[in-house]
């Protein structure tokens, strides 16, 4: 970071923070009310706490990513979450992602293999008074038969393919939002609507994720 990012006030890192995220195509203002409320510098810690309002993904434990905020901005514009909905998020990380949701929506059911990451976002999730998630520790590749159908689903890794039991687990008018691709490739940004007949997909733009694992991890 530069001196003068060193010499921003609060309120000039926010505004730089804003002007990134719509200049990569978050213009949705529910999201971008929901990011600004939301610091993100709250979620990086260590090392790379001085880099927190970059637009770029960062390392976390567990060998896992806090995702760049404009991808997070364009994922919860693509999900276009509404008041009322519940959501599942898959991939817990950080709980940047939750906490964004969580001014978006009625509830958010947030899972992740790592008890570790877990237990440090639920800390984080009462510090900013965010009662209405929920974090488990779960292999997301399942979801949460106990608490579906959801309006929403979104998943922070990549599969090959969007997940059976993910999208059994979607509401009729539901939409998913799931990278897909190889994890050692380039992915795909996948927008998937469930509808009366079955499910429409649409190809939102290339990512790169952490490869959604099956099971518990071992933190």
């Amino acid at each position: 970071m530069s001196d003068e990012d060193h010499q921003d006030s609060p309120a000039e890192r926010k505004m730089r923070f804003l002007f990134q995220l719509r200049s990569r195509g978050v213009t949705d203002p529910r999201v971008l009310a929901a990011m600004e409320r939301i610091d993100r510098g709250i979620f990086v810690r260590g090392q790379f706490a001085d880099r927190a309002y970059d637009d770029t993904p960062l390392p976390i434990p567990c060998g896992q990513t806090i995702s760049q905020p404009s991808v997070v901005g364009l994922m919860t514009q693509a999900l276009n979450p509404g008041p009322r909905d519940t959501v599942l998020e898959v991939g817990t990380g950080s709980g940047y992602q939750a906490a964004v949701l969580a001014g978006l929506c009625r509830r958010v059911y947030t899972v992740d293999r790592h008890r570790r990451l877990v237990q440090e976002a639920e800390a984080i999730f009462h510090d900013l008074g965010l009662p209405n998630i929920t974090a488990q520790v779960a292999d997301g590749s399942r979801g949460l038969p106990d608490q579906a159908p959801f309006d929403r689903i979104l998943v922070t890794a990549a599969a090959e393919d969007p997940p059976g039991p993910l999208l059994a687990q979607l509401k009729i008018g539901g939409i998913m939002v799931v990278p897909v691709g190889q994890s050692d490739a380039v992915q795909t940004l996948i927008r998937v609507t469930r509808s009366e007949t079955g499910f429409d997909y649409d190809e939102l733009r290339q990512v790169r994720f952490v490869p959604l694992v099956e099971g518990l991890g071992q933190t």
